[in-house]
Formats: structure tokens, sequence, C-alpha cells
């Protein structure tokens, strides 16, 4: 009974973490990532489709990413695409492939980046401790049924914690090693 609450929680949390993992993946640090173009779609025959289903996407130099549309009727609505994202580069179209050239990051906006790891850190931390009390809620309930001893729910209770605190900790581990990564020059 209470091993099934802390599985439950414990699959809660690990989908908590890859998204978590997912989301710093977007954040760009200075160097060619084909995952900074996760999430941008272009319009497909009317259909939102991403970039690396509808072109070849490579890195072919750190601070380059290439796109090489299949069709190159794309061209213009992946640089369309490009341009109306977030990702705040410029794309070059030749005719051919379209090229996004990484500009170094300045200071400003590597602190700045560093914030937005903080905000998703945390969020992150936000959904394990919902996590967290959605299993203390069905433990409690346990004992208000007297299906478990109040010793039990103690133990139960620790385990929870512990797992919490684990969770939390890779958390700080992935925001830690993605802030150094943008604040190396």
């Amino acid at each position: 009974m209470i091993e099934a609450v802390v599985k439950t929680m414990r699959a809660a949390m690990e989908k908590s973490l890859e998204n978590f993992k997912s989301e710093l993946t977007k954040i760009r640090t200075g160097r060619a990532s084909t995952a900074m173009l996760d999430g941008i779609k272009v319009d497909y025959y009317g259909t939102p489709t991403q970039i690396s289903q509808v072109a070849s996407v490579s890195c072919p130099e750190p601070k380059m990413i290439v796109i090489q549309p299949w069709e190159v009727t794309l061209l213009k609505e992946i640089e369309t695409a490009l341009q109306k994202s977030d990702i705040g580069i410029t794309p070059m179209n030749d005719g051919k492939v379209i090229r996004l050239k990484i500009p170094d990051l300045t200071e400003e906006r590597r602190k700045d980046m560093t914030k937005i790891i903080k905000r998703i850190t945390e969020e992150c931390h936000v959904a394990i401790r919902m996590a967290r009390r959605d299993a203390n809620e069905s433990i409690k309930g346990f004992l208000k049924d007297k299906k478990i001893t109040e010793d039990d729910n103690k133990k139960a209770s620790d385990q929870v914690q512990k797992v919490t605190d684990e969770y939390n900790g890779k958390a700080d581990v992935l925001g830690a090693a993605k802030e150094k990564d943008i604040m190396t020059i």
C-alpha cells in the first residue's frame, strides 16, 4: 500500500525532472545545439510541424546551426517561423539552406539566463513538492481509515521526505551544471 504511494510519487517526480531537463536544453548557452529549435513549428501544408520533421538540422561548427529543408519551398516558411520564435537569432537564407549563427553571450545576457534557470529550477522544486504533498495526503488517508498504524505513518512520511530530498538534489545539480555552462566564456 505505502510502496504503491511511493512508487506513484517517484513516477511523478521523475516526470517533473524530465520536463525540467527538456526546459534546460532550450536555454541557449552560446554554443549551437539542435535542441534550441525544439518547439518551433513550421506551417507544413496547413499542419504545424517541428522543423526537425521537415528538414535536416545539423551543427557543423560550434556556433552555427544549418537547416536544410527537404523541400525548397519550405525555406520561407522555416525562415518566418524562426523570426517569429523567441530564440533571438536572425536566420540567413541563401536559397538552399538556412544558417543560424549563434552570437556570443554578453555578461548581462548570461546573468539573465541564470535567473531564468533559477526560476525553472524552482518550478521543478514546486512540482516535486506537489508530488510529496499528494503522497503524504494518501498516507494520512490510510491512517485515518486505520489501514496503517502511527509508526507506519511516521516511517512512510520519512521515506517520502527522503525521496523528495533526493529529487530536489538532482534538480539542483542539473540547474547548477547549466548555470556553470552558461557562465563559462
